[in-house]
């Protein structure tokens, strides 16, 4: 199989004077994460005025959010291969116009079914185009610093997580949910918009190499293949052992994945917890996924992206069990949640970082925006499932123990693909040195 490995003397090529527009490309990628994750991952602050507005159940409005996420990612198996294509600066660019228009959509909606239309296609659709072709970008730009770099670029899910829910909370108190997904809107489509035309995709169009080291300048132009660096056609990826097993753990965590995200504010509410601190603790899953992205995504440059998947497999299911304990000491919930938003940002900070740089090492960059889209497919169906499922399960119990306790659960199963995949592949590993 490919092994991909950095070009013979790059480590000692010049460099060019000035700022590398790499970090450019992960300024831009950092920006459209920001803007396009925070505004989503606002759902769970709208979820008491919707099912208050709308006069429905808990599990219907949950579905309102894994209909998006069913979309942003998987979306990703054809922004990815148009983004390999034509660039992924104009799919960013739209992408951020389309969730822009979804929100501004959903603010005018009158029933459940227009915000199911208005929410779940506008900003599935608009993450779905703008986040794979970004971040596949990225991976291009670097060899020696990728984990970083990435773990950088997608920080912004993180520090979206962070700042974008208590705004959007104050801001429905102050204007209401209608207004507030105006405003957001705006934001997106004008902010996001703008700052994605700095992406670019491919560092030979300036004349560079990764990292920033100097190369020729060859002719390219969006809108033709991106055929110049090495790596596997997307069908020879999707049918190899190693995309199976990366396939596979992906799907199954992703189950779990994203029910903190749309029930851990309604949960707080349910044991107790004032409304600005539970809103809060969506910030606290941002703070620490901020910090799992960049020092995570930089541990696994040097000790290996295999073995740090399978740690923050790990880490999501100790802190979805911090969770669980939650579940039956009421009294120190408000603490406890917290520990818990913490610990399972950081470590689900770490695997949004870390998946995208692995699969650049599995395949290389000459297809990583459209493999990276195959292989999120994978998210998109957990997303869609397992959110709505946790909303349906507290509203046949009045509880969240069976949603929780599964969530650790897939986690673990996860953690045993990825152990078994890194002791199948290491002799082939081995046998391309």
């Amino acid at each position: 199989m490919l092994r991909v490995s950095p070009r013979p003397g790059a480590e000692s090529a010049p460099v060019r004077p000035g700022p590398f527009y790499g970090w450019f490309v992960v300024a831009a990628t950092f920006a459209v994460t920001f803007i396009g994750f925070g505004s989503a991952y606002t759902f769970s602050t709208f979820v008491e005025s919707l099912q208050r507005d709308f006069g429905t159940s808990r599990g219907s409005v949950s579905l309102v959010f894994s209909l998006a996420g069913f979309l942003y990612f998987g979306l990703g198996i054809v922004s990815g291969p148009l983004a390999d294509r034509w660039g992924s600066r104009r799919l960013a660019v739209i992408g951020m116009l389309l969730i822009g228009a979804g929100l501004a959509a959903a603010s005018a909606a009158e029933s459940l079914m227009q915000v199911y239309a208005a929410y779940g296609l506008g900003v599935g659709l608009g993450v779905g185009c703008s986040y794979v072709p970004a971040v596949g970008a990225v991976q291009r730009w670097f060899v020696r610093r990728r984990g970083l770099a990435s773990g950088l670029a997608v920080s912004g899910i993180g520090m979206g997580t962070l700042v974008m829910p208590p705004v959007a909370s104050w801001l429905i108190a102050a204007m209401g949910w209608r207004d507030t997904y105006l405003v957001l809107g705006v934001l997106a489509a004008v902010l996001g918009g703008g700052l994605a035309l700095l992406i670019e995709n491919d560092p030979a169009d300036r004349g560079l190499a990764p990292d920033g080291d100097t190369a020729s300048p060859r002719p390219g132009r969006v809108g033709s293949q991106y055929s110049r660096s090495p790596g596997h056609s997307v069908g020879a990826a999707v049918h190899s052992r190693r995309f199976a097993g990366l396939y596979a753990a992906c799907l199954i965590a992703s189950f779990g994945l994203f029910v903190p995200f749309v029930h851990l504010v309604p949960y707080a509410r349910d044991h107790g917890v004032p409304l600005p601190l539970a809103v809060l603790l969506l910030s606290v899953i941002g703070i620490g996924s901020t910090g799992g992205r960049f020092f995570l995504g930089s541990l696994a440059d040097r000790v290996g992206r295999e073995p740090s998947l399978l740690l923050m497999f790990l880490g999501m299911a100790a802190a979805l069990a911090v969770w669980a304990v939650s579940l039956w000491v009421t009294t120190a919930a408000a603490w406890i949640l917290a520990l818990f938003a913490l610990a399972f940002g950081v470590f689900y900070g770490g695997f949004v970082a870390v998946l995208p740089a692995l699969v650049m090492d599995y395949f290389g960059g000459r297809n990583v925006s459209g493999i990276i889209g195959v292989l999120y497919t994978s998210v998109a169906f957990g997303t869609l499932i397992g959110p709505w499922a946790a909303g349906l399960a507290f509203d046949l119990s009045h509880s969240y123990a069976l949603p929780i306790l599964a969530s650790v659960g897939t986690n673990l199963i996860a953690a045993g693909i990825v152990y078994g995949l890194s002791r199948t592949t290491r002799p082939a590993r081995l046998a391309e040195k």
